[in-house]
């Protein structure tokens, strides 16, 4: 693909692509292969994406969001209803569990495709070859 055509094509939003884990190019297919692995390649555009991933990024943001929610109401339910410190684990750890789990595939398509959108040139290096 020449840089003409890369420039022409139409730019997705960073935040729909990521939300829906899917292709930062062409928004069709998924980013992930298992759980949390970048494909090499879309099959549909053929973007390589090999290479090309978040870092610890979306581990940061899902710890800061998620301690952010948590703590808030782990607060709120120790000064309005004081219950038994075991309580507390039982409720807070399966919802940290949950919440840290569910952000970090959203989070890390969503940095995926901000840095298919700021650095494109590196993505489309590899359809060259």
């Amino acid at each position: 693909m020449d840089e003409r055509a890369s420039e022409a094509e139409p730019t997705l939003s960073p935040i729909r692509t990521g939300l829906r884990c899917r292709c930062p190019r062409c928004g069709k297919a998924p980013l992930f292969e298992g759980l949390l692995a970048v494909r090499p390649r879309c099959p549909v555009c053929g973007l390589d994406l090999a290479g090309h991933d978040s870092g610890d990024g979306p581990a940061v943001l899902a710890i800061l969001i998620v301690g952010f929610i948590v703590v808030g109401l782990a607060l709120v339910v120790e000064v309005k209803y004081q219950p038994p410190f075991w309580l507390h684990a039982l409720l807070w750890l399966p919802l940290t569990l949950g919440l840290g789990i569910l952000l970090l595939r959203p989070l890390k398509a969503w940095l995926v495709a901000e840095a298919y959108r700021r650095r494109r040139s590196e993505f489309t290096a590899g359809d060259r070859i």
